[in-house]
């Protein structure tokens, strides 16, 4: 059965067929399904799963409801799940149900999973701490291989990985090493565990490393999960490959949305409601039109221009959004070399060196397409730009060389900037950029035209 063809099943007239027909679906297939139903169709139909099969689709990141089902259920029905899903996951769940509801739920957790809870609970949000799970696979380092593998086998459904094991002083606890379960299941069955373990000092994080970073130690040296380690070098918990994936999806999508001039939404397109979907975007759009308004005044300095040559109005939209194009290009490239670690905040003066030739061999392009345009137009009869047009076209090459060097620099740094001063690089959105270069260029255009038309047109 595929995925389109189970989305016409009824669930909450007929829960118990509905199930029927889910019964060898894959769990992301179900949750994709219960995403399109109501909360109260979802609600019954997990509450009509056998347990184990609803902790794994509750234990799905993309499981969008997951949180306000678990506050549907009964105590009696929603206490059993989250004591059979991963700490992280129920660290996640419980921090979006309201304050009474959930210590209802926390109080009827086992004294283990709660302390577990409560650990993961105490990170902010977006570091290693607060996306690790407290459900790892960990033995002695007095083991031996096949001690070790009879260990997995008993605890392998609890774990939220095996393929590595966790190497840990008999007495002190702390971590000794690290084994992958290849090298695990390649070593002799009587040798000591740290026989097959690696040959270099474990790599670890500590529980406050920024989620990004720990992304790049994962990518950085191809691991399935990375240790968190605290400072007094006990394993606190693990970070897998797949929290990563999911959290850094999320980031990305709210940087898009803030790089697109919006307050980031962590909600379905169709699930947010029209009121909170005017709040998301009416007060950037409110800021950015305040912003456009300098732009009008800009140009209200140089009326007595326009009125001596309105010509210069028929260029004003093309130099602007060639500048405002040029700024966005620069963010975007920025942005995305922070975020993978290619630029450090030091290397600013380095990128401004770079942009700043680059800006304007950009806007030399710009302007000699814009010179030959006037000359085509003006020579093929298309449109007369009066006696003066061979200063009218190399006032509009230069003046493009200049708009579009200054998007390019302020493109550039102003994510340094925001991240100087503690803001999130992305939020230096588009249409911010957009409207910087905007008041901006239309200075250096009117400048520019003065400089070349004194006397003539002006």
């Amino acid at each position: 059965m595929t995925p389109d063809a189970i989305t016409e099943a009824p669930p909450a007239s007929a829960p118990s067929a509905f199930m029927g027909r889910l019964g060898h679906e894959p769990v992301a297939d179900i949750v994709e399904l219960l995403n399109t139903k109501s909360l109260d169709e979802a609600t019954e139909v997990i509450a009509a799963m056998p347990l184990r099969w609803a902790v794994e689709v509750l234990d799905q990141p993309q499981f969008h409801d997951a949180s306000d089902v678990i506050a549907a259920l009964p105590q009696d029905k929603a206490v059993p799940l989250l004591e059979g899903m991963s700490a992280d996951r129920v660290a996640d769940v419980l921090r979006w149900i309201d304050e009474e509801p959930r210590a209802r739920l926390r109080a009827g957790l086992s004294a283990e999973t709660r302390a577990s809870i409560d650990r993961l609970m105490s990170y902010p949000e977006g570091t290693a701490g607060a996306l690790m799970t407290t459900e790892f696979v960990s033995v002695p380092s007095s083991w031996t291989i096949q001690q070790t593998l009879d260990h997995i086998r008993r605890v392998e459904r609890s774990r939220e990985t095996i393929y590595a094991i966790y190497v840990l002083d008999p007495a002190s606890r702390r971590l000794v090493n690290t084994v992958t379960l290849r090298r695990l299941i390649s070593g002799a069955s009587d040798a000591p565990i740290l026989s097959v373990a690696q040959p270099y000092a474990p790599i670890t994080v500590p529980p406050s490393l920024p989620q990004e970073e720990v992304a790049r130690t994962i990518s950085k040296y191809d691991f399935l999960s990375v240790p968190v380690v605290d400072s007094t070098g006990h394993v606190i918990g693990i970070v897998t490959v797949d929290d990563v994936i999911d959290a850094m999806i999320e980031e990305q999508s709210e940087d898009v949305q803030r790089m697109g001039g919006m307050e980031a939404i962590d909600e379905p397109y169709f699930r947010v409601s029209f009121l909170e979907m005017i709040k998301k975007r009416g007060g950037w759009l409110a800021v950015l039109f305040l912003s456009e308004m300098l732009t009008a005044s800009a140009m209200q300095a140089y009326a007595d221009e326009l009125e001596k040559a309105i010509v210069l109005a028929l260029f004003i939209p093309l130099v602007m959004s060639s500048g405002g194009n040029s700024g966005s290009q620069a963010t975007s490239l920025i942005i995305r070399s922070l975020a993978l670690g290619e630029v450090k905040l030091a290397d600013w003066w380095r990128v401004a060196l770079r942009e700043l030739p680059t800006g304007m061999a950009l806007g030399a392009i710009l302007g000699l397409i814009g010179v030959l345009r006037i000359t085509i137009w003006q020579t093929a009869g298309i449109f007369d730009y009066g006696e003066h047009w061979k200063l009218l076209a190399v006032t509009i090459g230069a003046a493009l060389v200049g708009i579009v060097t200054f998007g390019s620099m302020a493109g550039s740094l102003l994510p340094f900037a925001l991240k100087r001063l503690g803001f999130d690089p992305a939020a230096a959105s588009a249409p911010f950029i957009a409207t910087l270069v905007d008041v901006t260029g239309i200075i250096i255009y009117f400048s520019v035209a003065w400089l070349f038309l004194r006397g003539t047109l002006l």
